[in-house]
């Protein structure tokens, strides 16, 4: 992507280094795998980042960061700006008003409105809080473990949870989560799959517009991003983990499900064309 000379937003808690108070539930080395499940396929993190029941995590005192976590960190900053001004843009014309979310970086545990997390719950939105919070060592594990790096690959990840406060602010995560306290774990499921393929979407309108606002995007950004997307599918995942599918356990889309509505965001930047829940499941 091309960020040079692009603001940094200012919405930002940087936390490394800082650690928590709280608990969690699995020691940072040797749980990559579980992480990576964890965000991506065992299922709505704000359950799991409330369930945090052992281990303490210490403040990392002697923490430096890296010349890379540094630059990490400004290019999470970049993106975040420009997730800002796209969407402040985006919901004049809709006649509404943008409230941007914070972000917090932090490194190993860090307290959130949503409970404690820790580096293996994945990059998460937190509504209580109105805050995405990212742990900067994933974007190593979407490279070495995923086979899904690149810059535009790890701005997808930042503009798919900014994806969901732009779900909170339109009433679509509370009517969600709503509807899934009446359903069966089934049916649960695939309405989170409908609530995840929106924000890809979300992430792909995001990239749209600051593509026209920036020219930001360049040549092989967006097959690294609809790679990061196929990577990330359900049904690849659990073959990976498992060497079988559950699709009634899918909690996030297909590979295929996954960038098609990425692609479709990006092509389209039209957020009126993101309704992921009037489609009949099996067409999604």
């Amino acid at each position: 992507m091309k960020l040079d000379g692009r603001r940094r937003s200012d919405n930002v808690d940087d936390r490394r280094g800082k650690g928590s108070s709280g608990k969690i539930s699995l020691g940072i080395g040797g749980t990559i795998v579980v992480a990576l499940i964890v965000w991506l396929l065992g299922g709505n993190p704000m359950n799991f980042v409330s369930q945090q029941a052992a281990g303490n995590m210490s403040a990392g005192q002697d923490y430096t960061p890296t010349a890379e976590e540094e630059r990490a960190a400004a290019f999470a900053e970049t993106i975040l700006a420009g997730t800002e001004d796209v969407w402040t843009e985006v919901f004049i014309q809709n006649g509404m008003k943008y409230i941007p979310p914070k972000m917090v970086l932090f490194s190993g545990a860090t307290n959130s409105g949503c409970g404690n997390a820790s580096s293996s719950t994945g990059p998460f939105y937190c509504p209580t809080d109105q805050t995405v919070y990212i742990d900067l060592s994933f974007f190593n594990e979407m490279q070495n473990q995923l086979n899904a790096g690149g810059d535009f690959a790890y701005a997808y990840v930042i503009a798919h949870e900014v994806g969901h406060h732009v779900q909170y602010l339109l009433g679509t995560l509370d009517k969600v989560h709503q509807q899934q306290q009446r359903m069966n774990q089934k049916e649960s499921n695939q309405l989170n799959v409908r609530l995840e393929l929106q924000a890809d979407f979300y992430a792909g309108v995001w990239a749209y517009h600051d593509n026209k606002n920036f020219s930001s995007i360049e040549d092989g950004d967006i097959e690294e991003g609809l790679n990061a997307a196929s990577q990330i599918g359900d049904d690849r995942l659990q073959m990976q983990s498992q060497g079988y599918t559950v699709p009634d356990a899918f909690n996030h889309g297909t590979s295929a499900q996954r960038s098609r509505w990425l692609k479709k965001g990006l092509q389209r930047g039209n957020i009126a064309d993101g309704d992921t829940f009037s489609i009949p499941y099996s067409q999604l």
